[in-house]
């Protein structure tokens, strides 16, 4: 037969254990949140990236036709 002691602290030692996995896996979970909501914030960051990008290039083709008609003698 087992001793009362024993069990009572088997008992005592799972729910510690318990509690442990519980407080880590919240802590998971924060994290896990903190990572989602940096990458949303990164995403919006690569669509404004892509639209300078676009208006970066559309300014080089601007320059390029200004110098060009800068370059033609004048008649």
């Amino acid at each position: 037969m087992i001793d009362k002691k024993i069990t009572w602290a088997l008992i005592f030692a799972i729910v510690i254990e318990s509690a442990g996995v519980f407080a880590w896996a919240g802590g998971i979970g924060e994290r896990l949140k903190e990572v989602e909501a940096r990458d949303a914030a990164q995403s919006e960051m690569a669509v404004r990236l892509a639209r300078v990008e676009v208006k970066l290039e559309l300014v080089a083709a601007q320059l390029t036709r200004i110098e060009a008609r800068l370059d033609r003698p004048t008649p």
